[in-house]
């Protein structure tokens, strides 16, 4: 694949794989897709964050996912996320990566100068008005009030994703790397208004953004299912493929722009309404899963009796740690910890009891979700384990590639890209 002017297929998924081990699996589940007529691009996503806290860097995430394409004999284009990156993270990823995701969340809020405010609203005002489309169902209208608004709150994060793209630029070259720009982990949720008025920046900016990750409304947690009002859901993710639609019609940005979703993984609720606006509109998604990988391992440790100690280990020691674990996470993630299983109870769980608690398929009756939530933000410990760790995954390598395979496809690939 050429590293010139690289181009996002319209269908592609952040398959985060922490420890290294599942790329030759995850591969298969794509193409598996690829039988049934998808061609979705694998991206190996990995957080600065995730490096950090298991010791690793992004060299081993590339490393690691070229090894999966030759040994799966991959013969279509992948990439390598710097993922959730900013100014001052970006270095650690430069050489290993060519996708960056340029997460600007923080920076909303913040005012830009007075002056420079000003003249974004000038720039911008041409481009207010009424927007038609026709998956919107009613025209969204954009006065100069709201443009006002708009700048004030957003315009500052605007900046500071130019500062990081063009620092990325001048590091790699125009046209050697895929932009994502990310603020899903804003308080609030973008209206559609304002995510036209937020692609207007980026490209008033030379932000050649070929993703783009809004906040969603209602609660996209770590490994469970969509909590919220699915309809709510639906209607604004519709409004949005229209944003995207006229945006790339009016500016210059690139025709293959499509909607990311972030905390994508077990989202069950709204593939298959995702699904029907991809087919009605002819667009494209990229869909993060990340973590989803992990649990599928440590389910795969569950299920061998003789690694199963591993993954009660796991779970015992993220018990006691629990708020250091979920501190990096805590807004993303919604734990009772009294309603947590002591590890005096886990330790005399069969495999089966285990696996039970933790798999998660749709609505399923014996999922623990403070169970699968915990051990969703506990791959510290896993790293912290070493050796010990990376024998488990090794000694129970078929039942693991098996459970990473299936999970990938049969309950994410299948209903959000292939559909019935």
């Amino acid at each position: 694949m050429t590293k010139e002017n690289l181009t996002l297929n319209d269908f592609s998924i952040g398959i985060g794989d922490r420890f290294g081990f599942e790329g030759p699996a995850q591969l298969r589940a794509l193409k598996m897709a690829l039988e049934n007529g998808k061609n979705i691009t694998p991206v190996w996503n990995k957080s600065n964050r995730e490096h950090t806290l298991i010791g690793t860097e992004p060299a081993s995430t590339r490393q690691a996912a070229e090894k999966a394409v030759s040994v799966e004999k991959w013969e279509g284009q992948f990439f390598v996320d710097a993922d959730h990156i900013g100014l001052k993270t970006v270095d650690r990823f430069i050489d290993a990566c060519d996708f960056f995701t340029l997460d600007v969340a923080d920076f909303i809020g913040k005012p830009a100068p007075a002056d420079e405010i000003d003249r974004f609203v000038k720039n911008l005002t041409p481009h207010t008005g009424t927007l038609k489309h026709a998956l919107l169902d009613k025209e969204l209208k954009i006065s100069g009030d709201e443009l006002k608004s708009f700048a004030g709150k957003y315009l500052y994060a605007i900046q500071e994703a130019s500062k990081t793209f063009n620092y990325i630029k001048n590091k790699k070259g125009d046209g050697n790397f895929v932009t994502e720009v990310s603020v899903d982990e804003a308080y609030d949720t973008q209206t559609p208004s304002e995510l036209y008025l937020f692609l207007a920046g980026l490209s008033l900016f030379g932000i050649s953004a070929q993703t783009v990750a809004p906040k969603f409304s209602g609660k996209f947690l770590k490994g469970i299912d969509y909590v919220g009002n699915i309809e709510a859901f639906t209607k604004e993710f519709k409004e949005d493929l229209a944003v995207i639609s006229i945006a790339i019609e009016r500016f210059p940005l690139p025709k293959n722009l499509k909607l990311s979703i972030h905390s994508g993984s077990d989202k069950f609720s709204i593939y298959p309404h995702i699904h029907s606006l991809l087919k009605k509109s002819g667009k494209g998604v990229h869909l993060k899963t990340a973590g989803t990988t992990w649990l599928e391992e440590v389910i795969g440790l569950a299920s061998d009796n003789n690694t199963l100690p591993i993954a009660k280990k796991i779970y015992s020691s993220a018990y006691d740690r629990f708020e250091e674990l979920r501190k990096p996470y805590e807004t993303v993630v919604e734990i009772e910890r009294d309603k947590l299983p002591l590890p005096s109870q886990v330790d005399r769980w069969s495999a089966q009891q285990f696996v039970a608690s933790l798999k998660h398929e749709h609505k399923s009756p014996t999922l623990d979700r403070n169970f699968r939530q915990l051990i969703h933000i506990a791959f510290r410990i896993a790293a912290e384990m070493g050796e010990e760790f990376r024998a488990g995954l090794i000694s129970a390598r078929a039942p693991i590639e098996q459970h990473v395979t299936e999970n990938l496809y049969q309950r994410h690939i299948k209903p959000l890209f292939v559909g019935k």
